[in-house]
């Protein structure tokens, strides 16, 4: 008996010594990273009684969308033809096919467009935003909203400015899209030292070397069958890694994958640990480079300008901009915020730190509001996807006196810009 228990302790021993200790367990609807739907639970803001908001900085992801493009589900498609008409395709492939094609079938026409559900989804925060912060809307004072030349970004203003209309129409409301505004909310567009950085083998050689380790290839393999015929072992990955992307997309366009059919929890998790890698490494400040952050340095310099001018007293109460996860990124992880910077060299840590679906589902945004006091002093509070988050690292303090967090901030911008 003890023999066999002594053997029993071993087993489980040497599988935990054999288990991935940067693994994680997180679940199928947080491994839709950022891809997700924007989260249904939020709590109402609440502040001291003695503070009164008088004006709010708000840059924002576009809504919930339709895929990108048409490229990955025509590229998965293309697989699961060839699996086809070779009889390699098992049972779950045709799932799959039957899954790709209801994709393409309901986004022809509406690539990368705005669904329903991103115009609600933006709808219920400018909702929120009016009744959390209602001494702001006053007669005759104004909002002004901009919105990169996206489709989907400029839909995402004229549903959130709709609704506030809706809600107070003795506000002015101003709206401006189009490439005029591109340095603030598409600046990934027109930085040349940040273009340089995508095309370069800085991000890529990391990130190509932790894919090729840890991205699994048996949910695919499974749906295409063991004796499909993958042309190497990169294109094995770059299938798994699509499948994934086609399937994590499918919540936000209000479709429901049933994605347990196609991966198990631990390849789910290990297929988002690549994605989430990727967008880490291109669009935050590593210890690879801090050029992706840089290039949020005239959106930094523009909200602090905004403040600055409510300060004194401008009738503008709050100033909305609606872009991209690029647009946010780089910003988050220019001013350190919490759980939006992580620096490191070992970056199979990532995903246990950084973790795109708590930072950019679809209509993410970040919220920042200056307050004053009875006496007159100035307090800015940062919420995060409408959670407050202290702003400055190792201070807890979620209402930092205006002219410590205007330092802060301004001391986020690198000197040589």
């Amino acid at each position: 008996m003890r023999k066999l228990f002594f053997h029993i302790f071993l087993s489980i021993a040497l599988f935990m010594s054999a288990a991935d200790p940067m693994a994680t367990t997180y679940t199928y609807s947080q491994c839709h990273g950022s891809l997700s739907p924007y989260p249904e639970e939020v709590n109402p803001a609440v502040y001291p009684d003695s503070l009164t908001p008088i004006f709010i900085n708000h840059v924002g992801r576009h809504g919930s969308r339709y895929p990108a493009s048409a490229a990955s589900c025509t590229k998965l498609r293309r697989a699961l033809f060839v699996a086809d008409s070779l009889g390699t395709i098992t049972p779950t492939g045709r799932k799959l096919y039957r899954l790709v094609n209801e994709v393409i079938a309901v986004s022809n026409g509406r690539w990368g467009a705005l669904d329903s559900l991103g115009e609600a989804e933006q709808r219920a925060i400018a909702s929120r935003l009016y009744i959390n912060f209602k001494p702001l809307f006053q007669q005759g004072k104004r909002i002004d909203a901009i919105s990169s030349y996206s489709p989907r970004s400029m839909m995402s203003m004229f549903a959130f400015i709709h609704q506030l209309s809706r809600l107070n129409n003795h506000v002015f409301y101003t709206t401006s899209s189009g490439r005029e505004n591109s340095p603030l909310v598409r600046p990934f567009d027109l930085d040349t030292i940040f273009q340089q950085y995508l095309g370069s083998e800085l991000w890529a050689e990391p990130y190509n070397q932790y894919f090729a380790t840890a991205c699994p290839t048996s949910a695919i393999t499974r749906a295409l069958g063991e004796r499909f015929p993958f042309e190497s072992d990169e294109q094995q990955r770059d299938l798994a890694i699509t499948e994934y992307y086609v399937v994590a997309g499918c919540r936000a366009m209000c479709l429901d994958p049933m994605t347990s059919q196609f991966f198990t929890t631990e390849e789910y998790n290990a297929l988002w640990s690549c994605f989430n890698l990727r967008q880490y490494l291109q669009r935050t400040a590593t210890t690879v480079s801090v050029a992706p952050a840089d290039i949020a340095a005239e959106l930094l310099r523009d909200i602090v300008a905004t403040f600055d001018a409510a300060a004194e007293g401008s009738d503008t109460v709050a100033r909305l901009r609606f872009g991209h996860a690029e647009t946010l990124l780089p910003l988050l992880s220019l001013i350190r915020l919490q759980g939006c910077f992580y620096a490191t060299n070992y970056f199979d840590t990532v995903a246990q730190h950084w973790r795109d679906f708590d930072i950019v589902p679809m209509a993410a945004n970040l919220q920042m509001i200056l307050f004053r006091s009875a006496s007159g002093r100035l307090y800015l509070r940062v919420d995060l996807n409408e959670r407050p988050v202290s702003l400055i690292p190792n201070n807890t303090n979620l209402y930092l006196p205006w002219d410590e967090a205007r330092k802060y901030l301004l001391d986020r911008i690198p000197l040589y810009l």
